[in-house]
């Protein structure tokens, strides 16, 4: 492929194709879920980072949280996943997709009593997947709790109380 210029322009980096197989992704693993790694905004040029999570029936997931520069796109492969936006809980099932945008609470996590596998895509991406790594080292005990504040600018993830969230998770099943 080759790029052109137009006289009086500067010349933009092009984005290369992604691929990634997967018997060579890596995997990422906490107590309630398995995230494979799928393309990281380092590698695909800053357009977005993408994993597929495998939740355990009526795994917890993520906290009440928002980003200030990327979208969180969810797309359920199975199962169903319980998900806050804003001050809404709902349930996604299997094909169903969801945008969330920056500055939106969110929160998701297995429905209660069910699984589910979903693929996560975040625009633009920012080189998420040492976050997603310090996650699971900090839910098997092996990093401290507090390296995950300390990084909430460096990933765009920033922690915040949501009572509708905490009431849900609460609730009967």
């Amino acid at each position: 492929m080759t790029e052109a210029t137009l006289p009086g322009s500067t010349p933009t980096t092009s984005l290369q194709a992604v691929l990634t197989r997967h018997a060579e992704a890596e995997t990422c693993s906490d107590p309630s879920s398995v995230m494979t790694l799928l393309a990281d905004s380092d590698g695909a040029g800053g357009g977005f980072t993408s994993y597929r999570s495998t939740f355990a029936k009526g795994a917890v997931g993520a906290p009440a949280h928002f980003h200030t520069k990327a979208t969180e796109l969810f797309f359920v492969i199975s199962g169903s996943l319980r998900v806050l936006v804003g001050e809404d809980v709902t349930t996604l099932n299997e094909g169903d997709f969801l945008a969330v945008p920056p500055h939106t609470p969110h929160a998701f996590g297995a429905a209660p009593g069910a699984e589910a596998d979903v693929l996560f895509v975040f625009t633009p991406g920012m080189g998420r997947f040492d976050y997603l790594r310090l996650l699971g080292r900090v839910m098997r005990g092996e990093a401290d709790p507090k390296e995950i504040a300390e990084s909430a600018e460096r990933f765009d993830n920033h922690y915040v109380d949501s009572p509708v969230w905490r009431a849900a998770q609460a609730g009967p099943a």
